[in-house]
């Protein structure tokens, strides 16, 4: 079952005395994160309006209602920063991460190796660790991974001989 908010950063500090904050991006960029128009913010999810937001950087600065000078937004830092799944648009074909971590992972032939446990982000592309009966790091690029259905928790990928 996927969850109705999604882990999108985390406020590391405040911006300016105006009650601004700067927002560590965990999702694809900041770029995106800045279409959205509200955030839910901490434990408890509250929901803030974004009066106004920036790229800087692989950051986003936020302007909340109700936030309007630094000390009401020192009380943020260090919160998690949440989406609703309802707001996010994606294009065709685009998934959230955390939505194909728990999926079954098969090969070419069919054969399940194991279930995708974790992924890592490294710099050249991200790696898919599928744990069974052993242990895979899978590069995720096309040619390993052959298809992803989040709907049906489905991964098929392609191994190397030795992998």
């Amino acid at each position: 079952m996927k969850n109705e908010f999604i882990e999108a950063g985390k406020i590391v500090n405040t911006h300016g005395i105006a009650g601004a904050v700067k927002v560590e991006v965990w999702l694809d960029s900041p770029v995106f994160m800045k279409k959205f128009h509200r955030l839910f913010v901490g434990r408890s999810k509250r929901e803030y309006k974004i009066l106004s937001s920036s790229v800087q950087k692989s950051f986003l600065l936020v302007s909340f209602e109700g936030v309007e000078d630094i000390n009401a937004a020192m009380t943020l830092r260090d919160e998690i920063v949440y989406i609703s799944r309802d707001d996010a648009k994606l294009p065709s074909g685009r998934y959230f991460l955390c939505d194909i971590i728990g999926s079954k992972v098969i090969d070419d032939n069919g054969d399940q190796i194991g279930t995708l446990e974790d992924i890592w982000e490294n710099p050249a592309q991200p790696i898919y660790v599928v744990r069974g009966e052993k242990e895979y790091l899978i590069p995720a690029v096309p040619e390993f991974i052959l298809s992803v259905d989040p709907d049906q928790e489905l991964i098929r990928v392609h191994l190397l001989e030795g992998m």
